[in-house]
C-alpha cells in the first residue's frame, strides 16, 4: 500500500489481513490511477480547471441550482469548518445523517476532500442501529439532518467516543459563512479509506465495507463509462439515500464524474419522484424496480418523456415490469446487479446488449463465474453461486465473514445465477439469509433478533416471501407464549415493535402464527423450510 495521509490510522489498522483480500484486477488503461489520488479533485475540481464552473451541479427537490462553482466553494468552506473550527485530522471518520440533498452532498464531498472518512447512515436508522456504527466504526463527529436529531443523539448517550454533533440546519450555515471559499485537497493515497459503508449481515449483525479513493473513480470508468455512457447534458435522478452506495453511484460519483447535473430528492416516494420527473426534466434515472412498477400506475403519457436511460437495481428485475416500463416509455430498462462489498454495479449490459429477464453481462474492468459449493468453476447453464473480481472488492473491517465472502481471491456475492453460453447471467435467488424488498437489504436474523425482545414471542423465523407489488416481503413466522392470542392485534403489536426497535423498512409486512418452527435435530432453524412454506401459502396479506 501507499504512504498514507491519514494521521489517524484507524481505518487502514483496521483492514482485513492481506491474505484475505479478494484479487484486484485493473484490466482496463483508464483504471490504472496514480499514487496520489484525492477522489474530489477529479470530480469535482477537475471540471473548474476546465473552464465548466458555471455549468449546473446540484439540484434540489425545489429546483434550486448550484453550479459545478458553487458547490466546489461550499464543499471548500466545509473542509475549513471541519480542519478549522472542529479540529478534524484526515483519517477521522465522520458519520452522515440525513435526507439526500444538495447540502448532504457537500457535506459527503468536504469530508473527502478534507481526507476523511465517510460513515453515510440511513436516516430511518433507530437509536440502537446507530450506536453499533458509532462503536464500530469509532466516530467522534457527525453532521445530522434537525428533523433526525433524536436517535442520533439518544445513540450518542451510551457512546462517549462520539464528542460532537453539528446540527445541518441550525449549525453549519453559520460556520460555513465564516470560512474561506478555497481549500486544498488533502494529499490522500489512491488507497487510503475514505468510505465505511454499512450493510446487514446475514446474521443480524452489520457489516462494515471499506472503500478506498481509487474505488470511487473505478465505479465512473468501468460501469460509469462503459455501460451507463452518460455524458455531461444529461441530468440524473432518482430514489436510492446516498447511504447506499447504489444512491453514491448513480446520484453523485457518475454525473460528476463526466461534469452532469443531479436532482437530490428529500422525499423519494414514487409521487415526489413523478412530480420531479415533470418539472425538473431528468435524463437519467436510477431507482429499484418496485419504484417503477409504482410509476406505471401514477404516470400519464409524456410525464417521463425526458428520460433517455433507466438503471434498475437493487432488486430483482422481473420480465414483466421490464416490458410494461418499455411499452409505456418505450425505454429499455438497464438492469444491474452490485453490492456494497463491490461499491456498485458489476453485472449489467448497455441498451444494445440487453436480453430481457438476463441482468446482464460482467462489467467491462470485472469478471464473473459461477462455481459450485466447493467453489469450482461450473459451466454454461449450470445453476450456482456468482463469484466476481474487478477493480473493486470486499473488505470487512474487522468481521471474519471476510473469509467467507472471499474465496479464492474472488468475491462470492450470496446470490444463485445462471450463465448461459454467450456470457449472459441469469438470476436465480439469493443464496444466504438476505431478503431484498423494494430495494431494501434486510436480514433475516436482524428482524427475528427484534421480534424476539418482544414479550409474547417464544421463538420466530423470518424469511423473504413472493409479493406482487415489493416483489419479496418480509414475512415472518411466530410462536407466541402461552396466554397470548394468534390474531390481528396481535400481529400489529409485534410489526409496530419492530418498527419502534429498527429502522421502520425491515418489518415484517406479513406474519404468520405457527406452533413450532421447523428444526433440525440439533435445534438449528431450517429457513429453507419456511422459504418453502411462504411459497405454498395463499398470497401473503401485506400491511401497508
Amino acid at each position: 500500500m501507499h504512504r498514507s495521509a491519514h494521521v489517524d490510522s484507524f481505518a487502514r489498522d483496521n483492514l482485513p489481513p492481506r491474505a484475505l483480500w479478494p484479487d484486484f484486477v485493473f484490466s482496463l488503461p483508464e483504471l490504472q490511477y496514480p499514487e496520489r489520488l484525492n477522489a474530489v479533485s477529479a470530480l469535482l475540481d477537475s471540471h473548474l480547471a476546465a473552464g465548466r464552473g458555471d455549468e449546473p451541479c446540484l439540484i434540489s427537490s425545489t429546483g434550486e441550482s448550484w453550479t459545478y462553482a458553487e458547490t466546489a466553494a461550499r464543499v471548500n468552506r466545509i473542509a475549513q469548518v471541519l480542519t478549522g473550527t472542529l479540529g478534524f485530522q484526515p483519517g477521522h471518520r465522520v458519520l452522515l445523517r440525513a435526507p439526500n440533498s444538495p447540502m448532504l452532498a457537500a457535506i459527503y464531498l468536504a469530508v473527502l476532500k478534507a481526507g476523511g472518512v465517510v460513515v453515510a447512515t440511513m436516516p430511518m436508522l433507530r437509536a440502537r442501529e446507530l450506536s453499533f456504527i458509532i462503536r464500530k466504526a469509532q466516530v467522534s463527529l457527525a453532521f445530522c439532518d434537525p428533523a433526525l436529531l433524536g436517535e442520533l443523539e439518544a445513540a450518542a448517550q451510551g457512546q462517549p467516543v462520539l464528542t460532537r454533533i453539528i446540527d445541518i440546519g441550525r449549525d453549519l450555515p453559520a460556520m460555513m459563512a465564516a470560512a474561506p471559499a478555497d481549500f486544498e485537497p488533502c494529499d490522500t493515497a489512491s488507497d487510503d479509506v475514505c468510505l465505511i459503508g454499512f450493510t446487514s449481515g446475514t446474521t443480524g449483525e452489520p457489516k462494515a465495507t471499506m472503500h478506498m479513493h481509487r474505488d470511487l473513480l473505478a465505479i465512473c470508468d468501468a460501469y460509469g463509462a462503459h455501460v451507463l455512457k452518460a455524458r455531461a447534458a444529461d441530468r440524473f435522478i432518482g430514489s436510492p439515500p446516498l447511504a447506499f452506495t447504489f444512491g453514491l453511484g448513480g446520484l453523485v460519483l457518475f454525473p460528476l464524474r463526466v461534469g452532469a447535473s443531479t436532482i437530490l430528492l428529500e422525499r423519494p416516494s414514487p409521487d415526489d419522484l413523478l412530480a420531479a420527473m415533470i418539472t425538473l426534466r431528468p435524463t437519467v434515472c436510477f431507482t429499484a424496480p418496485t419504484a417503477y412498477r409504482a410509476l406505471l400506475g401514477k404516470m400519464a403519457p409524456g410525464d417521463c418523456a425526458s428520460l433517455r436511460i433507466c438503471v434498475s437495481a437493487g432488486e430483482a428485475l422481473p420480465l414483466a415490469t421490464f416490458e410494461a416500463w418499455k411499452a409505456a416509455t418505450g425505454i429499455t430498462l438497464q438492469d444491474g446487479i452490485g453490492a456494497t462489498e463491490m461499491l456498485h454495479i458489476f453485472i449489467s449490459a448497455t441498451v444494445d446488449q440487453v436480453r430481457p429477464g438476463a441482468t446482464g453481462k460482467a462489467v467491462p474492468g470485472y469478471e464473473a463465474k459461477v462455481i459450485d459449493a466447493d467453489g469450482g468453476d461450473l459451466p454454461p447453464g449450470s445453476i450456482g453461486r456468482l463469484a466476481v473480481r474487478g477493480p473493486t472488492g470486499c473488505r470487512y473491517m474487522t468481521d471474519s465473514r471476510q473469509a467467507q465472502y472471499v474465496e479464492n481471491g474472488w468475491n462470492v456475492t450470496g446470490d444463485t445465477y445462471l450463465m448461459d453460453e454467450h456470457g449472459y447471467f441469469w438470476y436465480q435467488a439469493r443464496s444466504d439469509d438476505m431478503i431484498i424488498s423494494s430495494g431494501y437489504n434486510i436480514a433475516g436474523p436482524e428482524v427475528e433478533s427484534s421480534l424476539l425482545t418482544h414479550p409474547a414471542v417464544a421463538e420466530c423465523g423470518v424469511v423473504g416471501a413472493d409479493d406482487e407489488e415489493r416483489g419479496t416481503i418480509v414475512k415472518a413466522y411466530v410462536v407466541l407464549k402461552p396466554g397470548h392470542q394468534e390474531d390481528g392485534a396481535m400481529a400489529k403489536a409485534l410489526q409496530d415493535h419492530v418498527k419502534a426497535d429498527i429502522a421502520p423498512y425491515k418489518y415484517p409486512r406479513a406474519i404468520t402464527f405457527v406452533k413450532a418452527l421447523p428444526r433440525t435435530e440439533t435445534g438449528k432453524l431450517q429457513r429453507f423450510q419456511l422459504r418453502h412454506m411462504a411459497k405454498a401459502d395463499a398470497p401473503a396479506r401485506t400491511a401497508p
